[in-house]
């Protein structure tokens, strides 16, 4: 028998019906569930992130929702340190917690460890590549990766901005490429966990449907006054890690720098909805990545995972 304390990840991408799933299983079992989502973090960014209403978390608690204001910043080494805390403290209680999300990246971190003394991010640094970016654009900055990286280049495309901004930003604190820092540095893996991996990946045409019905409803019930409302109270720069969370850069463009014609207000509309389009393209990207490594359980549906997942873990 193994000593390993399980760890149920439950992953997909947006709107896939993976909160709706984790809480149908939270209410039939011996549960806890911890949010791995990026947006979800920052407090006062509600609509635009879908986050659970007040009454569903009240019903169906998650930890690491709403715990730091916009202008923070929350890294996945953050989020490997809360988790880890949460999941020994969840066991200690005599539950098993539940993993719900769509943040790859804190899946990858938590299953396959994180390298040490990387540097944190410099904001300065990566304003400064987005300028270049500006001015030049992604050809010119990703030539420069190729250049002072060449094996980073070689894995990654003009279109992974996020990806060069930090293979660059490493290479100008350290001098280093990342690639070479990454290959010698030993990780920290945690050993302690078994982990149970499932999948929610919808048909992509039912999902884009989804998505699209989903931003209708934000639009609806006021995405655009949250968005005014942060605006107003904190000096948002876009360049901060909360503006990467879909939506919301389109919606401060459309506020600062249109005219608001109705015109302009379905342009900003359907940039959210293509922006969205494209994070879950990249989550099912991640996700074959990350099944590559990992075992891992596939379901089509919420539908088809409840029973299965009542099962083996109920």
């Amino acid at each position: 028998m193994s000593n390993q304390l399980p760890v149920i990840n439950l992953m997909g991408p947006t709107a896939s019906g993976k909160t709706a799933l984790a809480c149908e299983l939270y209410e039939r079992g011996n549960y806890e569930l911890i949010s791995v989502d990026s947006a979800l973090v920052y407090r006062e960014m509600d609509i635009g992130t879908a986050k659970p209403s007040k009454a569903e978390l009240e019903r169906y608690p998650h930890h690491l929702i709403d715990i730091i204001s916009p202008l923070e910043v929350y890294s996945a080494a953050n989020f490997v340190e809360d988790a880890t805390h949460l999941v020994d403290e969840i066991h200690a209680r005599g539950k098993t917690p539940i993993l719900v999300g769509g943040t790859m990246l804190y899946f990858k971190a938590l299953l396959e460890g994180l390298s040490d003394n990387l540097p944190s991010a410099d904001y300065t640094v990566r304003a400064e590549i987005e300028a270049k970016a500006e001015r030049e654009g992604w050809e010119a900055v990703y030539a420069e990766l190729c250049a002072v990286d060449p094996l980073a280049g070689a894995k990654f495309k003009v279109s992974d901005k996020q990806r060069i901004i930090r293979a660059l930003e490493v290479f100008q604190l350290t001098g280093q490429p990342i690639t070479k820092l990454q290959a010698e540095q030993p990780k920290n893996l945690p050993y302690r966990y078994s982990f149970y991996n499932y999948a929610l990946m919808p048909d992509r045409v039912e999902l884009h449907q989804r998505i699209e019905k989903r931003l209708e409803i934000m639009w609806d019930i006021g995405f655009l006054n949250e968005v005014e409302c942060l605006m107003n109270k904190y000096d948002f720069d876009e360049n901060l890690p909360a503006m990467r969370s879909v939506g919301y850069r389109q919606a401060i463009d459309f506020l600062r720098n249109s005219d608001r014609s109705s015109e302009k207000h379905r342009e900003m509309q359907d940039k959210a909805l293509f922006a969205t389009r494209q994070l879950a393209k990249r989550q099912y990207t991640w996700l074959r990545s990350l099944q590559e490594k990992h075992k891992f359980t596939t379901y089509l549906t919420a539908q088809q995972a409840q029973e299965d997942l009542r099962n083996c873990h109920g």
